[in-house]
């Protein structure tokens, strides 16, 4: 099946008042709140504004019109945040912190629907059908980047099988800020957040560790010598 992109979607080519749209849209929201089998069609076309025949003219059937769904939602994440077109002799420790930092802000989704990156987030933690579609038209391409990336980094000195697991330890590190969010946020101090988990700093410390990892980057810094609240006894001994 071919990848669709902004040019010949005929989603993106219409406006946003096209009915095909409007159902794509509402069939998004309700997917990725309620999930395919809570979702039903008559509440989906309530919410586009259209009668209840309009999903079986448009897209067949519900699970056609939840296939669709995933995909719209994909591509609408592609169109608000590209994926980086790297100029020939960038260096590799660039495109993998450009690589990081284009997926860290898609999947988190700052100032986006958020039912796009829900809907997907769903289908990847429970697949369904759509799952195997968005991974043949999505996902692998951009892991078969990341991939030659690493292999780039390493000037093959690491088999195919060592790359894709070191690439899905990279996506896993990304992965943890948009499945766990909740509970990371749970975990660290708000003022850290604020401060240390920005989508930039992510990036940078996705990418750091990750090249540190693979010999390419400065170790990570050493934590700070803790120093003893406990007051020296006179003698100068514990």
């Amino acid at each position: 099946m071919a990848t669709a992109t902004p040019e010949n979607d005929p989603v993106t080519a219409s406006g946003p008042d096209d009915p095909r749209v409007r159902i794509l849209s509402a069939a998004g929201q309700e997917f990725a709140e309620k999930g395919y089998e809570a979702a039903t069609v008559r509440d989906i076309c309530t919410a586009a504004g259209v009668n209840g025949a309009a999903v079986n003219y448009y897209f067949g059937d519900k699970q056609r019109l939840y296939l669709e769904s995933v995909r719209h939602a994909h591509q609408e994440r592609v169109r608000q945040v590209p994926q980086p077109d790297w100029l020939p002799g960038t260096p590799p420790e660039t495109k993998l912190r450009d690589f990081v930092g284009n997926m860290i802000e898609r999947m988190l989704g700052l100032g986006q629907p958020p039912w796009q990156v829900r809907l997907m987030l769903r289908e990847i933690l429970h697949p369904t059908d759509a799952c195997r579609e968005l991974v043949e038209d999505y996902i692998r391409p951009h892991f078969t980047i990341l991939v030659a990336i690493l292999d780039e980094l390493v000037a093959g000195s690491l088999s195919q099988a060592e790359l894709r697991r070191v690439g899905l330890s990279v996506v896993g590190q990304c992965f943890l800020y948009r499945a766990a969010g909740d509970v990371v946020g749970m975990l660290i101090p708000e003022r850290e957040i604020n401060h240390l988990h920005t989508p930039e700093k992510l990036a940078d410390h996705v990418t750091a560790f990750s090249l540190a990892a693979l010999g390419r980057g400065e170790p990570l810094p050493k934590p700070s010598p803790r120093v003893s609240s406990r007051p020296a006894s006179p003698s100068g001994q514990a």
